[in-house]
């Protein structure tokens, strides 16, 4: 995964994850805060999410409770879960400093034409 651009949902679901385990409607609002509301998870979207980061190893489950007469599955940050969403931060930090240093040349090519 460090090869590749994370999407963006999977990027807040892990990021969500990084401080703490936490159940699924947890994971949705969380998501949605981080993102300042540009993600929007649906339940079956989220679950389909956990499923594949499970397989690659970059969460868990971390134990269930009945809550209100309802399930509650809790998921946990991997430390190879942890170690990619460090690896994405890096790839955004070093985009973004790239793009400010050209965006920093800007008004010198303005004044060098005008």
């Amino acid at each position: 995964m460090a090869d590749s651009e994370m999407r963006e949902p999977t990027f807040f679901v892990l990021a969500a994850l990084a401080d703490r385990r936490k159940h699924g409607y947890a994971l949705i609002t969380d998501a949605e805060q981080l993102s300042e509301g540009r993600v929007h998870l649906k339940v079956g979207t989220l679950y389909a999410a956990l499923d594949r980061l499970k397989q690659q190893g970059l969460v868990t489950g971390a134990g269930e409770e009945v809550v209100d007469g309802r399930l509650r599955r809790y998921y946990e940050l991997t430390d190879d879960g942890a170690s990619a969403l460090r690896a994405e931060v890096a790839r955004m930090q070093a985009n973004a400093e790239q793009a400010l240093s050209r965006l920093r040349l800007r008004p010198a090519l303005m004044a060098a034409h005008g």
